[in-house]
């Protein structure tokens, strides 16, 4: 228990004292921001936070964009209201790029980031220079392999409920955490030592979990987009690897065929855990992505 002990106390401070909360007609809104250059709003997905933003953004942006990393509903800092949806948290993000005078940004989004960010380009077309998706929720279908998908966020949001569970589960069963993270066993034995390390920093800096525990439930609860991203203006690309298990490759297939224009980057492995194990490669395209559609 003093492993236990000292290793959330540690939690509990790395995300305290270091991000901004400002109140907005949607509650209260908790963000950090760093680097210079283009503007780059960052959305991180379930059993995030500002903190899983930046570690985002430190992956796939590199150092050349200034990049803003909120708090979605529910998570840390940031309020969650009963009855919210996707819509509002979309809204949320207009009313903080508000207060830091941003009119503009490129858009990266990863896993349950992808909704609200779809739906900021959707009610906010001239707000949004670029888009990019990794690995993201977008649609919702009834198929065998989506309701195995649905299992396991379900099984996340339970863990997600205590410091005391989630911590236990990363000591000892950490393999199986990451298969529910939709990781196959054979992405799971090829990560490189690099890669693993990012893993592992997406692992740990998930505690405290208790305090992400409303926004990982909203999650799993609120509508999808579906149809509704036909309307996006946006330059789109997308990345989406097919033995993803968490969220499933028809999310990448439905965004690319509905999206105008936009463009599919699959890759046969890599599973939910996409961001790290092909960092290079999607750190390159996003780089030229937002750079090719900046003003």
């Amino acid at each position: 228990m003093m492993a236990y002990r000292r290793d959330i106390r540690r939690a509990y401070e790395r995300v305290q004292g270091k991000s901004n909360v400002i109140a907005s007609p949607y509650g209260d809104i908790e963000y950090s921001e760093g680097g210079v250059g283009p503007h780059v709003l960052v959305v991180h997905g379930s059993g995030g936070g500002f903190d899983q933003g930046e570690l985002i953004a430190q992956a796939v942006l590199g150092d050349r964009f200034h990049w803003v990393a909120p708090s979605r509903f529910g998570y840390l800092q940031s309020t969650f209201q009963e009855g919210s949806t996707f819509d509002d948290q979309a809204h949320a993000y207009a009313a903080l790029l508000d207060h830091l005078g941003i009119d503009r940004v490129s858009v990266v989004a990863v896993s349950h980031g992808g909704p609200s960010a779809l739906l900021f380009a959707v009610l906010y077309p001239n707000r949004v220079s670029s888009l990019i998706l990794i690995s993201t929720g977008v649609v919702t279908v009834a198929s065998e392999n989506q309701r195995q998908a649905n299992q396991q966020g379900n099984a996340l949001a339970t863990i997600f409920k205590y410091d005391w569970l989630y911590w236990g589960v990363t000591q000892l069963m950490r393999k199986k955490l990451m298969q529910l993270m939709g990781a196959t066993d054979a992405v799971i034995a090829e990560l490189t030592p690099g890669q693993q390390e990012l893993v592992d920093r997406l692992i740990d800096e998930m505690n405290p979990v208790s305090l992400r525990s409303a926004g990982a439930l909203f999650d799993n609860k609120a509508a999808l987009p579906g149809e509704r991203i036909a309307s996006i203006q946006a330059p789109t690309i997308i990345f989406h690897a097919k033995d993803d298990t968490l969220q499933r490759f028809h999310n990448a297939e439905f965004a690319a065929a509905t999206i105008p224009d936009a463009k599919l980057v699959s890759f046969e492995k890599g599973g939910h855990l996409l961001f790290a194990v092909e960092q290079e490669t999607i750190q390159a395209a996003v780089k030229e992505h937002v750079l090719n559609h900046m003003e």
